[in-house]
């Protein structure tokens, strides 16, 4: 009779757990974005849809196409710029996560479950070596420059290690200021965001040493260097901090109205491209420094603009977009 009742009772709690109703999360504020130039995002039509199912999120450029990371499915897969599909998927570990770089005829791709950078080799799409330094942050970033690989580690933030390509081991550990998880090369630097205060770091790539610390926006994370200049994705504010890498000043500081977490930011064509959730798609003109195009609606979490195109992953949708620049920006 006990045995009877405590099945009762443990059968009574089980209906109870799932008559609770499910905790949804809050939705996001509305992003107030740049009003006058402002278009709806079903205007957007790609030229062509990519299927990644999961969670496709970070991509980066290579010689003959892009790649994406799928956290869940701990993998990167090729979409090839001339065909138009995606022509492989590689396992690299658990929660691929904080970008992915490409350099040395590699793919380099941190994990978070793991902790470690995996090197991808392009030719035989395989798993060559794996280095045991994980990434600072999920949302984070890793870079090459000619003779290096960087990445923002550190359980603080606080130092962006190198790996030498020839070694696949870390070889130095440079401090930066404590909260710092994205970092791009660019002009013979690698220049570091410190999303967690207002500075972006220079360090010379040949010396390893912090030259420069640069106040830009508040909350800077995504960062890109392109057209000449260094980019910052404020978060605290929604704008983006122009950066000349000659003078190490601050040149523009460009309303987005894009505040809040997420998003990414990358350079070319003549252009600054951003996306975030509510807004997936804002152009700004790397010349005038305004913003000519955006696009509000559902969509977006990573953009990058290679081979003539901007490729907008749609988390959501678990799909990547190749679009025409000249359609989204006439």
């Amino acid at each position: 009779m006990r045995y009877a009742v405590i099945l009762m009772t443990a059968a009574a709690l089980c209906a109870q757990a799932q008559d609770a109703p499910k905790k949804k999360r809050s939705p996001r504020p509305p992003l107030p974005g740049v009003k006058e130039v402002q278009k709806p995002m079903d205007l957007v039509k790609p030229e062509f849809v990519f299927p990644v199912p999961g969670v496709p999120d970070w991509t980066i450029a290579t010689k003959d196409g892009i790649w994406v990371s799928n956290k869940p499915k701990g993998t990167i897969s090729k979409l090839d710029a001339k065909t138009n599909t995606v022509t492989a998927t590689v396992e690299v570990g658990k929660q691929p996560c904080s970008g992915i770089a490409y350099g040395f005829g590699s793919l380099w791709a941190p994990t978070c479950g793991d902790k470690t950078v995996a090197r991808v080799d392009e030719k035989t799409n395989k798993v060559v070596a794996t280095i045991p330094v994980g990434p600072a942050n999920s949302e984070g970033g890793i870079t090459t420059s000619k003779d290096a690989v960087w990445m923002a580690s550190g359980a603080d933030g606080d130092k962006v290690v190198r790996i030498d390509p020839k070694k696949n081991k870390v070889i130095a550990e440079i401090p930066v200021p404590a909260g710092s998880h994205t970092v791009d090369y660019g002009d013979g630097a690698v220049w570091v965001t410190q999303s967690k205060g207002n500075l972006l770091t220079r360090i010379d790539a040949k010396t390893n040493k912090v030259t420069d610390k640069i106040e830009v926006g508040p909350g800077p994370r995504f960062l890109t260097y392109g057209e000449g200049f260094v980019w910052t994705l404020n978060q605290g504010d929604g704008t983006v901090s122009k950066v000349d890498p000659k003078t190490k000043k601050v040149v523009a500081t460009i309303q987005c109205g894009l505040p809040g977490g997420g998003g990414e930011i990358s350079a070319g064509g003549g252009a600054v491209w951003i996306t975030m959730f509510q807004i997936p798609i804002t152009r700004i003109d790397a010349k005038t420094d305004k913003v000519t195009h955006q696009y509000a609606g559902p969509g977006g979490d990573a953009i990058l603009f290679a081979h003539g195109s901007v490729w907008l992953s749609n988390l959501r949708e678990q799909n990547i977009w190749r679009l025409d620049v000249a359609k989204i920006a006439p």
